[in-house]
């Protein structure tokens, strides 16, 4: 086999698609479950925050876990937490209960891009890790598509616990695979000896050896790292919002019946992955052209964030298919400022502190996460009682309309006077990430 490398990516792509099929579960279930259970919109709310606060405090730890262990242990390690963790809501009964499977889902699930970028760094020479990122990233959007598939699928035949138990198996058939087709390539006899040699000789010598470390809290001293901060604190929980109350929203406003498979749905997530690509391209089309780095990067998002105040006009959608197509263009568009946001990373800060960096930029989206989800439940929850649900979506898709321009001039106002931490800044592969 001379291509192995290509199997052991496939192999992430499977497990990212599991990652985001298992969180996407509860947002499908939800128009169920709290007829069942009588939640209100701020009991949901609270279990969206269990979720991502246990993300948040996942994206610390889990890092230093799999670099300790070694990735292919701490892939294991992780997808055994989160798909435990997912089977475990068909045991709850409350919104207390929901809430704690959350925290182990989201514990689990912080630890899959780590344990994913780690792998892809040991499998593959420099010049193809963009590709392979993007590979595996594909995942995301493709796991959300499943679940729209599946969990109807599973509804019609059964009920909803055994919507967890089914698609929490799916993650301990994955650790087979892993577990049996997974080594490091030094110790991997299933391919061949040219391609060892070939993904060898594309990495440099100096990844293996320990660098400067760099103290974590010292980097919030930096404008760069707030800049990170920013574009992603303040606009990664807009996408929870997308994702976790969008099949609600259909449901509520256009009797979408989640017990079928919903093109809806299919076709709004599946339009994250065009955003990706499309926001990696223009921004490095333009570099291309001789643009500088930074102001390309900035022009991308500030054409993304004139591009999404188009939320704006949902409140006054009545076809079910007009809110399709601004919902897809609302989230290809966040795709492509993430993008372009994870790339500044790379571009601002030394290899040495690209990680660290990024990971308190994906903490700050997780922490907003956690208090977003209180002003969408308590909003919904107080025009529900007025008999005017609409009303309330109307307001946050305002909010969401905005907030990527806000964001822009802080990044705008941030980058005025700033310089890369020592040369950081360079012409970078840009590829497709996401929450």
């Amino acid at each position: 086999m001379t291509q192995y490398r290509w199997f052991i990516v496939f192999l992430v792509f499977i497990a990212t698609t599991i990652n985001y099929l298992d969180r996407q579960i509860i947002g499908l279930l939800k128009p169920i479950l709290e007829k069942e259970f009588a939640w209100s919109e701020t009991d949901f709310a609270r279990i969206v925050m269990a979720f991502t606060a246990a993300y948040a405090v996942g994206l610390v730890v889990s890092g230093w876990f799999i670099d300790k262990v070694g990735s292919k242990i701490g892939y294991a390690v992780t997808i055994v937490v989160w798909s435990a963790a997912g089977m475990l809501h068909a045991l709850a009964r409350s919104a207390f209960g929901f809430g704690l499977a959350r925290i182990g889902l989201g514990i689990g699930e912080a630890g899959n891009y780590p344990a994913a970028m780690k792998t892809v760094a040991e499998w593959f020479p420099k010049k193809e890790r963009g590709l392979a990122t993007g590979l595996f990233n594909a995942g995301t959007s493709i796991g959300v598509v499943v679940a729209v598939l599946l969990v109807p699928l599973i509804l019609r035949n059964f009920g909803w616990p055994e919507v967890f138990w089914i698609t929490g198996l799916l993650g301990f058939f994955w650790l087979i695979a892993w577990w049996i087709f997974y080594d490091l390539p030094a110790r991997q006899h299933r391919m061949s000896e040219s391609e060892r040699l070939y993904i060898l000789a594309g990495q440099d010598a100096s990844e293996d050896k320990k660098e400067e470390s760099v103290r974590w809290i010292t980097l919030f001293a930096y404008p760069q790292t707030w800049i990170l901060i920013v574009g992603k604190g303040l606009i990664d929980p807009i996408y929870w919002f997308f994702l976790f109350w969008l099949p609600s929203y259909f449901s509520a406003m256009f009797a979408l019946d989640l017990k079928k498979p919903s093109w809806e749905l299919m076709i709004i997530y599946l339009a994250t992955t065009l955003g990706s690509i499309f926001g990696g391209y223009l921004s490095s089309r333009l570099i291309k052209k001789g643009w500088p780095t930074l102001k390309a990067r900035k022009t991308a998002l500030l054409i993304f964030a004139c591009m999404e105040l188009s939320v704006f006009m949902l409140q006054y959608a009545t076809n079910v298919w007009v809110a399709v197509g601004l919902l897809s263009l609302a989230v290809a568009v966040h795709q492509a400022w993430a993008t372009n946001v994870f790339t500044l990373g790379s571009d601002l800060f030394p290899k040495k502190a690209v990680s660290s960096a990024v990971g308190i930029g994906g903490m700050a989206g997780a922490l907003g996460g956690i208090l977003f989800p209180l002003l969408v439940g308590s909003l919904l929850d107080s025009y529900r009682a007025e008999n005017n649900l609409s009303g309330g979506y109307n307001v946050l898709f305002m909010i969401c309309s905005v907030t990527y321009l806000i964001a822009w001039l802080l990044i705008n106002l941030l980058t005025k006077k700033v310089k890369p931490i020592s040369g950081a800044l360079q012409d970078t592969e840009t590829v497709a990430v996401v929450n």
